[in-house]
């Protein structure tokens, strides 16, 4: 059976794109590709789900995160052990982060304990984080065709409404989420 086969059989028993390709060591867009043109995927823009798809989002490009008021704090590497690392430390602040690759943004996330602590989880996920162990396979298998995948970051001032208060970061990943299709996120794919 050939790799394009083995995609379409697991997109069937319901896998997602991100897990098929970590479970034969692909590339994502290589299993995203053959699952859009066998017509398993709802559309081009659509969140890339083998489920069905009740929205259409668009992917978000860097250049949007840059605009907003982004920052490149770092980037995901491989060590030479085959271990995550990271080229430079993160700031330490509360605020929310973005995994960027090939010009758009695959995952974001709001680190509420700061930033350095909550990434360094995806680097090396404890055994009962399972959010972690997942983008962590993700990133390795992603980096075995990119030589890094960009970590951007932003910590967006607390506000309030109506004399509530309103936690800027918590508030901006679930506004990205929902408006944008980020692949390596679960939350907001449907």
């Amino acid at each position: 059976m050939s790799i394009s086969e083995q995609i379409r059989v697991l997109a069937r028993e319901g896998l997602t794109v991100a897990e098929i390709a970590s479970q034969l060591n692909i590339r994502y867009q290589f299993a995203y590709g053959v699952l859009r043109k066998a017509g398993l995927l709802a559309s081009k823009t659509a969140a890339p789900t083998i489920k069905p798809i009740s929205s259409h989002k668009q992917p978000l490009p860097v250049d949007e995160l840059i605009k907003a008021g982004f920052s490149l704090s770092s980037r995901w590497m491989l060590s030479q052990s085959g271990e995550l690392k990271l080229e430079r430390p993160l700031p330490k602040e509360v605020g929310v982060y973005a995994f960027a690759m090939e010009g758009a943004v695959q995952y974001a996330g709001v680190a509420t304990m700061g930033l350095a602590k909550r990434i360094y989880f995806y680097g090396k996920p404890g055994s009962t984080q399972s959010t972690s162990q997942r983008i962590n396979e993700i990133i390795k298998n992603e980096l075995k065709n990119v030589s890094a995948i960009d970590v951007y970051t932003a910590i967006p001032p607390d506000s309030d409404w109506n004399g509530l208060p309103i936690h800027g970061s918590a508030g901006l990943e679930l506004g990205l989420i929902k408006k944008y299709s980020l692949p390596w996120n679960k939350r907001g794919a449907n």
